[in-house]
């Protein structure tokens, strides 16, 4: 098993770690970067458990930063990890402690850790309600998102609509990643930042949402069809643009190598980068009961990546089986080249714009996708006038989707343009990939 990877840093034996870690020692360090463009490095260091790389980096992506090197190495019990980070885009202000905070509270601490103390299993979190009434305007949903991400409130769920005088009604669902939503400062901080940003003639409230659940979608089945269909976009109906970027990621390779270690299968992926592109190699993983042992992520300079993952199956043995490969190739790859789906339908004399991503079978779904959405059609100067977060099960699998009712206006017409709605489609899904932030 290679204890090095060549272009920057060492991994440690798992075990060598753990030696290493000291009694003080926190199990998360962060080495911020000197200055602008450089990066961020964060370790890892704890016990391991299944699918805790998927779950790292799923924090990360939700900070609004972009991994561009990593290292995982694990001996089953203890692992250490290295991502380099930067933020995706200068806008994005990140609360470097509270990132830490989070981290540290991911580290599973079911083995006797005298040293780690502090760190518990989080408990499940607590749905609030955020009732918003201000008045309408272009790009609205979209800050009033943004300041939801710096103040670290997930969106859960989302009702949306406008009144015939003007007026619009937002109602969220937000559980908080601070855990502190329940204390009259944390609601006031939540208020004061939003009426602050957005105009004293915000009203906002928040209430203790009891009884929450995950509403579901209700698709017609034709478009329900099209939206989870299989195979992937054949790139008819897209723009250049995104037809020559979809060729782009379809030039990934995928191949199996049983020869290099005696114990472990190495994967060796090598496709185009895109936004969340470790996440959603090991949220299949994750999915698929599938190990990581050891793993290196990085660039080839040329807008491509390079992972190496020795992993075995839930069973301890490799994967040799050429029918196993080939399903978790398959697998790997759909979700690679297409991990959101989005188009633009008719919904009777209105357009509804539809973004659907799958959810892990823990049911999380990816973050900072309402965020994207609503950054895209701020960007086109499109209103939304209703706005859905919903879940439906299609292709044997649950999905996250979102809905979006636009406003069919004289500068930028939809109803009768393709052109227009292939734009949309086509601004949405490169700003989820990372094309534009």
């Amino acid at each position: 098993m290679p204890s090095e990877r060549g272009g920057g840093g060492m991994v440690l034996g798992a075990g060598a770690a753990a030696a290493a870690v000291g009694g003080g020692e926190d199990a998360v360090v962060m080495q911020l970067a000197a200055a602008d463009g450089q990066d961020t490095v964060i370790t890892i260091n704890c016990p391991d458990q299944a699918g805790l790389g998927c779950d790292l980096c799923r924090t990360i992506l939700e900070f609004g930063l972009r991994i561009t090197r990593g290292d995982v190495s694990t001996d089953g019990q203890w692992c250490f990890v290295v991502f380099w980070v930067v933020p995706r885009s200068p806008s994005i202000k990140v609360r470097w402690a509270n990132l830490k905070n989070r981290l540290m509270s991911m580290c599973p601490s079911n083995y006797p850790m005298t040293f780690y103390p502090e760190i518990t299993q989080p408990a499940p979190s607590q749905f609030y309600l955020l009732k918003l009434f201000s008045a309408d305007r272009k790009g609205l949903l979209h800050d009033v998102t943004h300041i939801l991400s710096e103040l670290e409130l997930i969106i859960q769920r989302v009702k949306v609509s406008t009144t015939p005088d003007g007026r619009v009604i937002d109602l969220f669902f937000i559980t908080d990643g601070m855990e502190l939503l329940h204390t009259k400062e944390r609601q006031e901080e939540t208020c004061s930042m939003l009426i602050a940003t957005l105009g004293p003639s915000i009203n906002c409230e928040i209430l203790l949402a009891e009884g929450f659940q995950q509403g579901f979608s209700s698709l017609p089945s034709t478009i329900s069809e099209e939206l989870f269909r299989l195979e992937l976009a054949d790139g008819t109906n897209c723009s250049r643009s995104l037809c020559a970027e979809m060729k782009r990621m379809q030039r990934a390779t995928i191949n199996f190598d049983n020869f290099l270690s005696p114990a472990h299968t190495l994967l060796q992926i090598n496709c185009a980068d895109q936004k969340g592109l470790l996440y959603d190699i090991l949220r299949t993983m994750k999915d698929c009961s599938i190990q990581v042992t050891y793993g290196r992520y990085w660039s080839d300079k040329k807008g491509f990546r390079e992972v190496d993952l020795f992993i075995k199956q839930a069973d301890g043995k490799k994967i040799i089986d050429t029918e196993k490969q080939g399903v978790l190739s398959s697998r790997l790859r759909s979700e690679m080249l297409h991990p959101l789906r989005v188009m633009i339908v008719n919904r009777g004399p209105d357009v509804e714009l539809l973004v659907a991503n799958p959810v892990e079978l823990s049911g999380k779904g990816r973050p900072r996708v309402f965020y994207d959405a609503t950054f895209a059609l701020k960007a086109l100067g499109i209103c939304i006038f209703s706005a859905e977060i919903g879940r439906q099960t299609a292709s044997e699998r649950q999905w996250e989707v979102y809905r979006f009712l636009l406003d069919d206006s004289n500068d930028f017409p939809l109803a009768n343009s393709p052109v227009n709605r292939n734009c949309v489609v086509d601004r949405v899904r490169k700003t989820l990939l990372g094309c534009f932030n």
